[in-house]
């Protein structure tokens, strides 16, 4: 396949990255900062619990469906294009949310909002076509750092706006962050130098879409619907079916949405498999810790913490993501990606068996939070680093964004199955028991061992199909974009 490469004007670096790291992790913030109000928005909107849950779920079903999709249309594009759309849609998304009067239209606000999940591989690629080599890696730990950053940050500021302010400002201050970075983007992030010739495969499009709602809606709604129920369980049968048709149609297209090639990559394959199983722990993590330390301490265990009070307990987990993530980047020359996955996964896993085995005070599930954060900066830092180094230039939007998916994948499983667990056996509060949670800290630490197994099977050297190309080359011959098309 040609690759069309353009003279562009250059910009600042520093300034690209700022704009890339305001972008994605406003984005990334916003997965994790509506979890702890869902209760607050309930009440808010007269809305029942099983509704209030798809103001979540539809943000998961919107941001899997668009990231790669959107990731794939920038490496044609053109990427600056792509994520000045990105997050201009994410802006206007966040305005509907916070003045959406029922719980309709926020749901509808927060489908709009996950358009922005096209931010993730973008800027990845957008980083690798104007970095020079010797500092991908630093960037892209970076910017994974705030990426992993934003999650905590939602976790732990959740609860002191919503107590100062109303829970609509989780939507005003996002909107104005993300409004003023799209007009940066839009005068600061230079053009793409790097374009694939080709157009959207859209029966492949469709079938990915279809696939990825019949998995993910099912599992993030099989503990209000049942796992047993008849819509759980054709919904599963239909994304088994449409993700065998759509293998099929991708390896038949002369423009296939995602090169299956390419994700049959040894490097590609086994950093994805740890990014589902690693997404799963992370992700289970995340929802219930934060419960766990809620739970009254009549229940027999919990420390009755709000929200507040539960994201503080979170922060060390917050700065220890940042503080691996930003280090990690600059520490590949002496500890590769590989070895820093492999290390990240094995902390998270050692973490999570504290978090079994010892959870009676405040400060044993902050040291275990802030160990698992060490793993999380570590892994996030690491994993999109193995992605960009073993794919083409021209495929790096489409492998990042389908990394991001895979990762967004097991989160859903994990949250959906360590939910299963801690609830099966409630008190006669109606509480979840001790027990419970103590095996499900057991079944994500079982998760996190795996996913340590899968990043010792990435290989230690995965050579790309095709260098990355220096930002400050001039080839020879430069084939004009409109040409190519």
């Amino acid at each position: 396949m040609a690759i069309a490469i353009r003279p562009v004007r250059h910009g600042s670096r520093r300034l690209t990255l700022a704009v890339l790291a305001a972008g994605a992790g406003v984005f990334s913030m916003l997965q994790s900062l509506i979890t702890p109000v869902l209760p607050t928005i309930q009440q808010d909107l007269h809305t029942s619990r099983n509704t209030v849950t798809w103001v979540f779920t539809a943000y998961l079903l919107s941001a899997s469906i668009c990231t790669p999709i959107l990731g794939r249309i920038g490496d044609i594009r053109g990427k600056e294009r792509m994520l000045v759309v990105s997050l201009a849609t994410l802006a206007v998304g966040c305005l509907l949310a916070a003045v959406a009067p029922s719980i309709g239209l926020l749901i509808a606000a927060r489908i709009v909002q996950g358009v922005g999940g096209a931010v993730f591989p973008l800027s990845f690629g957008i980083i690798r076509d104007e970095f020079p080599a010797a500092r991908v890696s630093s960037a892209v730990g970076t910017l994974s750092a705030i990426v992993a950053a934003g999650s905590g940050l939602g976790i732990v500021a959740a609860g002191p706006i919503v107590g100062a302010l109303d829970y609509r400002w989780l939507f005003w201050i996002p909107m104005v962050v993300v409004g003023l970075t799209a007009v940066a983007a839009h005068l600061l992030v230079p053009a793409s130098p790097v374009r694939t010739p080709g157009r959207i495969n859209w029966a492949s499009t469709a079938l990915l879409s279809g696939w990825l709602v019949a998995l993910l809606l099912p599992i993030s709604q099989a503990t209000v619907w049942g796992w047993g129920s008849v819509r759980v369980v054709a919904l599963l049968a239909l994304a088994v079916a449409l993700f065998a048709g759509w293998l099929v149609a991708e390896m038949r297209s002369a423009n296939p949405l995602i090169d299956m090639r390419m994700m049959r990559l040894p490097a590609v394959w086994t950093t994805n498999l740890a990014a589902l199983l690693f997404g799963a722990a992370m992700f289970a993590v995340y929802a219930f810790v934060p419960q766990f330390v809620q739970i009254p301490a009549s229940a027999g265990y919990g420390f009755g913490a709000g929200v507040t009070g539960a994201g503080l307990l979170m922060l060390p987990m917050l700065v220890a993501m940042f503080l691996a993530g930003i280090v990690g980047g600059r520490l590949e020359a002496r500890f590769s990606a590989k070895v820093q996955l492999t290390t990240g996964a094995a902390l998270g896993a050692l973490a999570c068996a504290a978090l079994a085995g010892l959870h009676d005070r405040p400060w044993q599930v902050a040291v275990a939070a802030g160990l698992f954060g060490l793993g999380i900066g570590l892994s996030f830092a690491a994993m999109p680093n193995l992605i960009v180094r073993a794919v083409p230039a021209a495929q790096t939007g489409a492998a990042t964004g389908m990394n991001a998916n895979i990762r967004t994948i097991g989160g859903a499983i994990g949250g959906a199955a360590v939910s299963a667990v801690i609830t099966a056996h409630p008190q006669a509060s109606g509480l979840p028991r001790e027990a419970g949670f103590t095996l499900g800290f057991v079944v994500v630490t079982v998760l996190a061992a795996a996913a340590t197994a899968a990043a010792a099977a990435v290989p230690s050297r995965p050579r790309s199909p095709q260098p990355p190309i220096p930002t400050d080359a001039r080839p020879p011959a430069l084939i004009p974009v409109g040409a190519a098309r």
